[in-house]
């Protein structure tokens, strides 16, 4: 049995697509057989060279697939079994540094992963970009029945990105309720996932910030919950500002949450909140330049800022039960997904960054 597979060669090159052997799975692994595999952002970083991955390599950490084989009492133990569809979470804390320790283990300062072993032994197909898919029996995550699984991988890394991010809101004492205004700067995934659980959590009133006209876009995050959809070309950065001030008597909003992961949104977004205002930054996951920021404005505004870079299994757990609450979301989501081939990843790639897609997928 084959299954093939994107090989990531070298930064700005097209990816090789090759055919591996399906060999014997290892004990503590699951083989899964691809059903989606989401193209995140960070893979665009990493082949623009913009994140170091050695080379050659299968990347991709957004894999839903279905359990196909595995040792059956291991997989209990993690309340997994032969025919389950799964999300496969590739990142490994280790369990003992200050931030596992105290709570926050997506944050592990010794984090290891999943997907970065050689392609040269067997069994080779660790990473997403690949019609078949190895990882540990711990790290696979089982999707709940009547979750469908191409619809949990469109948000796969966006949904538990955001939950994660909200959970150390939680934990810094911020309540995210329906007293909150809100801004989510960025129509990609990670802003449409954002508006999506904001709009759950029964929020006051919810912005959207794209860079660009784009109706068809602003139709689709307004129809996951977004109020408004505010255009920083068509609108301007200055009535997008003034607008935005306009909440709580003239101070602005309460939180502003960061999803674009252009460096120059910062300043707007600092702009914009009240004093004591949340800013919540999970877009940057990248050296994408830098920017001039006037700290006095964080100062006097007493602005509280929280960076959020990963999350763990706990906020897949979530973010798959939220799936399962909102299934009335299904058809709407799938919508915002673009599907190729595993043949096909080069085009895919091209049509992403390009801003073809909202989301773009790999699939079998």
């Amino acid at each position: 049995m084959k299954a093939k597979a994107a090989v990531f060669t070298a930064p700005n090159t097209p990816f090789e697509v090759r055919e591996f052997d399906v060999t014997e799975t290892p004990k503590g692994f699951g083989r899964s057989e691809l059903i989606a595999s989401g193209v995140c952002g960070t893979d665009i970083h990493i082949y623009k060279g913009r994140l170091g991955m050695p080379v050659p390599s299968i990347i991709g950490h957004e894999f839903v697939g279905r359990l196909v084989d595995c040792d059956g009492e291991t997989a209990a133990r993690f309340g997994l079994k032969v025919g389950d569809n799964v999300i496969a979470d590739i990142a490994v804390p280790c369990g003992e540094c200050l931030l596992c320790r105290t709570g926050d283990d997506a944050n592990c300062v010794n984090m290891k992963d999943t997907n970065s072993e050689s392609i040269d032994k067997p069994p080779y197909l660790y990473g997403g970009y690949a019609e078949v898919n190895y990882t540990p029996l711990s790290n696979l995550i089982r999707i709940p029945e009547g979750v469908d699984p191409k619809a949990a991988a469109v948000f796969g890394c966006p949904g538990p990105t955001i939950i994660h991010s909200a959970r150390l809101a939680r934990r810094a004492g911020f309540d995210i309720g329906p007293d909150t205004t809100a801004v989510v700067q960025g129509l990609g995934p990670v802003g449409c996932f954002a508006v999506t659980y904001l709009k759950a959590l029964g929020l006051k009133k919810i912005y959207a910030i794209g860079a660009h006209r784009n109706p068809s876009r602003a139709a689709l995050v307004k129809k996951l919950g977004a109020d408004e959809v505010l255009s920083l070309e068509e609108d301007g950065a200055s009535a997008v500002t003034e607008k935005l001030l306009s909440e709580n008597g003239g101070l602005g909003v309460d939180l502003c949450i960061e999803c674009s992961g252009a460096p120059s949104a910062l300043t707007l977004g600092m702009d914009v909140l009240r004093n004591r205002g949340l800013y919540l930054i999970p877009g940057q996951y990248s050296n994408s330049g830098s920017i001039s920021i006037p700290p006095e404005v964080i100062t006097f505004k007493a602005l509280r800022f929280i960076g959020s870079s990963q999350y763990s299994v706990i906020d897949v757990k979530d973010y798959l039960e939220f799936m399962r609450c909102h299934s009335d979301l299904t058809d709407t989501v799938l919508s915002l997904g673009s599907f190729y081939s595993v043949s096909d990843v080069n085009k895919a790639f091209s049509d992403a960054m390009a801003g073809k897609n909202i989301k773009t997928l790999l699939v079998k």
